[in-house]
């Protein structure tokens, strides 16, 4: 589980980058399809993000479990603090923006179909 998402954050990362390449190009080229292409790959991402964030959490449960099972002292796991901290936080950011970003490049291309198909009736 932990190489599943070593390599999933990782992933979303180079899909936000990407997809930031992709949406600059088309706002300068003004393509909806390029808009639409880019708001696709940032949902793409969104669920890369949403997939990595899931398996950290169950591979966290899971190494709870084990080490529920190594230490059989119920007053030493009293003593031990488990915490998600900043790194889960920061994922859920992520995934919401990615959402957010991805809803953005998807309504521009509306938009933008939208106003070409007004020119050409004019």
């Amino acid at each position: 589980m932990h190489g599943t998402f070593v390599i999933l954050l990782p992933l979303s990362l180079i899909l936000m980058v990407f997809g930031g390449m992709t949406g600059f190009l088309s706002f300068l080229l003004r393509v909806s399809v390029l808009l639409l292409l880019t708001g696709t790959l940032f949902f793409f991402g969104a669920l890369v993000t949403l997939a990595g964030i899931s398996v950290y959490i169950a591979y966290s449960a899971a190494a709870f479990r084990e080490a529920l099972c190594l230490l059989e002292e119920k007053a030493l796991l009293d003593q031990v603090d488990i915490r998600f901290g900043w790194s889960l936080a920061l994922g859920w950011i992520s995934f919401v923006a990615e959402l957010l970003t991805g809803a953005a490049f998807v309504a521009a291309a509306r938009v933008l179909s939208l106003r070409q198909r007004q020119n050409q009736a004019i």
